[in-house]
């Protein structure tokens, strides 16, 4: 106790470690008490890292950063507008024929399901079977019952997407083109003695950028490898299953994991336990390897210096804590919690930790 003592009087007394320690406390209140209101300032603050990289390369060719900006953000808008008219009438149709066929593939299960028994009885009982059924059949029906009450509040939803589709573009704007200014507004009201804040954030700064712009790059291309993957050998809702599995990277690890069953389940209702079905099964895990493997190291190789079970550890704290904007900074967040680490005043190498501490 006395060794814990002495480290926290040590930093305490520490003016650059007080200064870091409030704007961290001040930083994760903020988030906590008025995330769910900023959510268009986050979104526009995300599309702004995402573009920055343009815009400075622009910048530093010539191109006035207001033109840069309005060049950049111009094209981004058309990817949008492609997006909103072009990807998603598609995806929503896909939805649709999907739920459309999920009682006759509820019933084909329900009667594989039930088939268990005979085969494998040293297994599997009857009893055992039926309750799964049961329970199933109770989560599908809490499952139409939020669908529902979703499409009933799809008004004010369309309402929120048209607001921010005004809001978000125009902030993004300022903030690509103003960010100087801004920069330099805040940097009077912040304390002199800031050092060490300011070499924490310049770290974090960066890898939020290229984390931002490496992940929107990484959903791009596993959807446009998955689309002519399961378009090329013919699987149902190729596009809406393409998207899914685009957007599963977000969720390190674990959204690979997850989005493998949908995938698995209609490409095993479409053809059943045939060779059509184990081809594209060893097709999409080729594609999760390789993102795996190849694409996240040439994409983060400078990026993500933390160990799996910390991005794991990451992804559960922060999604439980803010949800969908907490996992998708999952690890801009865990990079944070290690340059803060790092950046904290070591030791002194003549205190000897007691005698019960372990070996570092």
């Amino acid at each position: 106790m006395e060794f814990l003592t002495s480290r926290i009087k040590q930093y305490l007394s520490d003016p650059q470690v007080v200064i870091l320690g409030v704007f961290l406390i001040v930083g994760t209140l903020l988030v906590i008490g008025l995330g769910k209101y900023l959510t268009p300032v986050i979104a526009a603050l995300v599309i702004a890292y995402l573009l920055e990289g343009v815009v400075g390369r622009l910048e530093r060719r010539g191109v006035p950063r207001l033109l840069g900006t309005l060049l950049v953000l111009a094209a981004f808008v058309v990817v949008l507008v492609f997006i909103l008219f072009g990807l998603a009438p598609l995806v929503s149709r896909q939805v649709a024929q999907l739920v459309q066929q999920l009682p006759t593939w509820v019933s084909m299960g329900r009667d594989a399901l039930m088939q268990l028994p005979e085969k494998y009885p040293q297994f599997i009982t009857q009893g055992q079977v039926e309750g799964f059924i049961d329970s199933l059949g109770n989560e599908l029906a809490l499952a139409g019952q939020r669908a529902v009450t979703w499409s009933l509040a799809s008004v004010s939803n369309a309402i929120t997407l048209v607001i921010y589709l005004v809001i978000v573009p125009i902030m993004v704007l300022f903030f690509l083109k103003d960010k100087l200014l801004m920069l330099e507004w805040l940097g009077h009201y912040l304390p002199r003695e800031r050092e060490l804040t300011n070499r924490v954030f310049r770290k974090v700064d960066l890898q939020i950028g290229n984390y931002i712009r490496g992940k929107a790059l990484e959903i791009l291309i596993v959807y446009a490898v998955s689309q002519a993957v399961f378009s090329l050998m013919g699987l149902q809702f190729a596009t809406l299953l393409a998207v899914v599995v685009g957007l599963s990277v977000i969720v390190p690890f674990i959204g690979a994991a997850v989005v493998t069953i949908p995938v698995a389940l209609v490409a095993y209702f479409q053809w059943g336990a045939s060779m059509e079905f184990v081809w594209l099964m060893v097709a999409y895990l080729i594609v999760q390897v390789l993102d795996g493997n190849v694409l996240v190291p040439v994409l983060f190789s400078e990026v993500v210096d933390l160990h799996p079970i910390a991005i794991i550890v990451a992804v559960l704290l922060f999604g439980g804590l803010w949800g969908f904007w907490g996992v998708f900074f999952a690890i801009p967040l865990a990079t944070l919690v290690q340059a803060v680490l790092q950046a904290l005043p070591a030791f002194d190498k003549d205190e000897q930790p007691p005698p019960d501490a372990p070996a570092l």
